[in-house]
């Protein structure tokens, strides 16, 4: 399987704007600009592209791991926080809020153990990735 996204820029780092297009169109010329990447300009960036991603990623790979187990989940919701210092990612944190029938503390923590680390994106990082749950 492959996936694409294609970016388009015009102009200098500061003063240009781009466009982000994913293969699906899902994202149709999603604008982004050094304003809403460094500001709160309108517009996405590539950390919270990779952010979503991560979150998704995380989330679709506990369900999986849970389903393995016999479990499933009512629901699950993670939030990502990508850090960006001095040009580099250096933390990816997920927050996980999740409800899950019958499932004790110890499978629970088992599961995200090994979604976090066998999620594709999480394999693709390199940086430090932390996680801090909760079980309604």
């Amino acid at each position: 399987m492959e996936r694409n996204a294609t970016a388009v820029w015009n102009g200098t780092g500061k003063e240009g704007t781009g466009h982000l297009t994913t293969q699906s169109n899902f994202l149709s010329k999603a604008p982004y600009s050094f304003g809403s990447r460094f500001n709160d300009a309108t517009g996405t960036n590539p950390e919270e592209l990779v952010a979503a991603a991560h979150a998704g990623c995380f989330t679709m790979k506990l369900s999986f791991v849970l389903t393995a187990a016999g479990f499933t989940a009512t629901e699950l919701e993670t939030t990502c926080t990508i850090t960006l210092e001095d040009g580099a990612i250096i933390s990816s944190h997920l927050t996980l809020k999740a409800t899950i029938p019958i499932i004790n503390k110890e499978q629970f923590d088992a599961a995200i153990a090994d979604a976090k680390t066998n999620c594709p994106i999480s394999k693709l990082y390199n940086t430090t990735i932390t996680c801090e749950a909760l079980l309604m």
